[in-house]
């Protein structure tokens, strides 16, 4: 694998745009002041009580994620040319949403294969021919994209159904003002608490035409079991909309109401946290308990809007994610401002006989998985390991796709042993209404704190980084 870019230093030792300042603050605060405030950071934490939960594991069910005190920098220039490539490629996904579950033109054109669609989990047929407002589908997206170099920014995966992780990078930035106000002062570094206005207004933009003036909308989370339920009741706060379980809602008449101390109150949007499988026990899985029964004939009637919609799954699929540079060129007619990664799909005979030759030096994932698990990095697994994925892929090709082992880049990280790279990702989070695609200048920065390891997610030992967008 080749060696990392390093986002804050030239190969002359000098600084990279953008990370002088943060550099010579570095260089003149002591290592053991960097201890106080991370301790201060963490204390902040506690006390805002942000957590995630680890399932499959009964121990510490509920953490604290880690959190990294040096910001990640980018450029202004360089944010400018990522949210162009941001906003082109949920656009065409919009497209492609609408496609497949109209007319299907990608499918007959011959660019999206028929099975990989119709086969898929995340299809769904019940989706035929219903008349979303404003024809859009993903009105919030999670695109994690990874730098492998000064110009080359790359779509690891998209994220179309429900993406996570905006509360933490929304409480990154509150707990960093708060403990490095001195560092802000030096800096003029782009806002992200504007997310939850942006939010909102994107959620009303979208309500159904027979929505009220103001239209209502609610957070619909499966409940405090869920690992990302503190995302859930912190977003409900901050947009300033109810917080409500299925249980608490009803429909009537084919429109949604939810309880209230004042009788039933019409919902003109759910923003939905739930899985589609569970969204309705009337025409999804009848053993659901944690959605709302007849949801699906009142979504139809279109009288309520659900952010995400239901079947957008399809669209971050691993093996449907291949084809988005010819997705991105169907429907925009130009040429995909962000590449992919490069991509061998399993199920197509000769890439699945290279991935196996090759299997050693690839990045394998089930082509459904997500947090980090259910994949193999050849480069460091054992012969033993590799073999046994191996197996795998010959019984099911179909379920996945491979990836050389990028070097992703790195940047500065205060670790135990001091100041040292560690690798890096980053998930924009684009909000699409009917007015325009809103992205506020940062993201999530996702940080591998074990040395060497590629793996960022926090359910396998990441962490997470600030991120700021600053003159350069």
């Amino acid at each position: 694998m080749a060696s990392a870019f390093d986002e804050m230093t030239l190969r002359d030792g000098s600084s990279r745009p953008g990370y002088a300042v943060l550099r010579r603050w570095l260089e003149s605060t002591s290592p053991e002041s960097l201890a106080t405030r991370r301790v201060e950071a963490e204390l902040l934490f506690h006390r805002i009580g942000i957590t995630f939960a680890v399932y499959g594991q009964n121990e510490a069910e509920e953490r604290i994620i880690p959190f990294d005190i040096i910001p990640r920098v980018l450029t202004r220039s360089e944010w400018q040319r990522m949210s162009r490539g941001l906003e082109q490629r949920v656009r065409a996904m919009n497209m492609f949403l609408k496609d497949l579950y109209g007319p299907a033109e990608i499918l007959k054109a011959g660019i999206v294969p028929e099975d990989l669609i119709y086969r898929n989990p995340y299809f769904r047929p019940e989706m035929a021919g219903v008349k979303l407002p404003h024809d859009i589908y993903v009105h919030i997206a999670g695109i994690d994209l990874v730098r492998t170099s000064e110009d080359e920014f790359y779509v690891l995966e998209d994220n179309a159904r429900t993406p996570s992780g905006v509360s933490y990078m929304l409480e990154n930035r509150e707990v960093m003002m708060r403990v490095f106000p001195d560092l802000f002062a030096e800096h003029r570094v782009d806002p992200v608490e504007t997310y939850p206005e942006e939010l909102l207004a994107t959620l009303r933009s979208v309500a159904p035409p027979t929505a009220h003036a103001e239209p209502t909308v609610a957070l619909l989370t499966p409940g405090p079991f869920n690992s990302a339920y503190y995302e859930h009741s912190f977003l409900a706060d901050k947009l300033g909309i109810e917080l409500v379980e299925g249980r608490d809602l009803l429909v009537i008449d084919d429109e949604v109401v939810m309880r209230t101390t004042e009788g039933y109150k019409r919902v003109d949007v759910l923003y939905r946290r739930l899985d589609d499988e569970f969204l309705d026990p009337l025409t999804f899985r009848p053993d659901s308990v944690l959605g709302v029964p007849g949801l699906m004939n009142a979504y139809r009637a279109g009288n309520v809007t659900l952010a995400n919609a239901v079947g957008t799954g399809v669209a971050d699929d691993k093996a449907v994610y291949s084809y988005m540079p010819e997705i991105v060129r169907f429907y925009m007619g130009e040429d995909a401002i962000l590449k992919n990664v490069p991509t061998w799909r399993c199920r197509e005979k000769d890439s699945c006989a290279y991935v196996l030759d090759n299997i050693e030096d690839l990045v394998v994932k089930e082509v459904a998985g997500s947090g980090g698990y259910g994949m193999l990095i050849g480069p460091r697994s054992d012969k033993a390991t590799c073999a046994a994925f191996a197996e795998k892929i010959k019984a099911h090709p179909e379920n996945y796709i491979a990836q050389p082992t990028l070097a992703l880049s790195t940047c500065p990280t205060f670790v135990d042993e001091g100041i040292a790279p560690r690798h890096v990702d980053l998930r924009p989070f684009v909000l699409t209404g009917a007015d325009k695609v809103r992205i506020v200048a940062g993201g999530l920065t996702r940080v591998a704190l074990k040395e060497g390891s590629l793996v960022v997610n926090s359910s396998q030992g990441g962490g997470t980084k600030d991120t700021w967008v600053v003159d350069g």
